[in-house]
This record gives structure tokens, sequence and C-alpha cells, in this order.
């Protein structure tokens, strides 16, 4: 079975004037981030690979989740439909068992959704781990099932 890590970038600030590539975490968001990090390596999951969007609010969430990593920022995720970030996800190495995914809602959430269901929502710093049996190539929406996601404010839930 493969995995696929969907994480929404942690608490981001709204400062007036600032380009919103340009928004930088606050504190909490830079908390969550690391939280969010602790929380994947605690459940036993090796991202293989972590795809970014290049803003700054997603750079630093996974910089600050996932340290010892090599990041790959990948400017399709920025703004991106789930249709757009599934065909990203599909064309992931086959080699490859673990993928985290960080960027944007609504993107991520309806990502999330589409590939396994549920109802939940998906604040800043949350995550989702998502089992899948198919090759990244062949990955549709539906095939996948929620094996547990994690909000910073509630924790985590086993599903």
């Amino acid at each position: 079975m493969r995995t696929l890590i969907v994480l929404r970038h942690a608490k981001a600030a709204h400062i007036p004037g600032l380009a919103d590539r340009e928004r930088p975490l606050t504190d909490r968001g830079e908390r969550d981030a690391r939280r969010a990090g602790d929380e994947i390596r605690a459940a036993g999951l090796g991202p293989d690979a972590v795809l970014c969007s290049p803003a700054l609010r997603t750079k630093r969430t996974a910089e600050l989740a996932f340290p010892d990593l090599d990041i790959s920022y990948e400017r399709d995720i920025y703004e991106a439909y789930p249709e757009e970030l599934l065909e990203l996800v599909r064309r992931a190495a086959p080699d490859l068992g673990t993928i985290v995914l960080c960027g944007h809602n609504p993107g991520v959430h309806e990502l999330a959704l589409g590939l396994a269901g549920g109802d939940y929502g998906f604040r800043p710093g949350a995550f989702a781990v998502i089992g899948v049996e198919s090759a990244w190539a062949d990955l549709q929406p539906g095939e996948g099932r929620l094996l547990s996601r994690w909000d910073p404010k509630e924790g985590p839930s086993e599903d």
C-alpha cells in the first residue's frame, strides 16, 4: 500500500499590502507546522517525497515539519484545483511509498475528500493520511482510504 499525506499549510498572517504568495506563518503556525511533522513521524510515516507549493507559508510549513528532507517546490500546487493536484501525484515516481503534498485550501481538502471521502474540516496545519492500493500513475478519485487525520486544535482522529 502507498500513503499520501495531504497537508494544509499552517496558520498564516494577513498583512495588508503583502502579496498572497509572501504571507508568512504566524507564531502559532510555526508551532503547528512543527507539531504536524512530529505527529507524522510519531505515526511511523517516513515520507519519501515532499511536494510543496512555492508560497512562503507552505514552504515554511514543509521546512518546519520535515527539516531533514529535500522538498520539491511545485509551482502547480499554488491555487490548484483538486484534479490538478491529483495529476501531480500521478506523476510521482512509482517507487515512492509515502508522499506528502503540502498546499492550500480548498484544493488540498477537496483532494483528500475526493480520494477517500469523509466529512471533516481542514484547518490550517491539518493533514489527512490516505492509503492507496493502486500505483500513483493509476490513482483515481474514490480509490483511497482515510487512515487518519490530524488537526492542530483537535489532535489526532482515527477513521
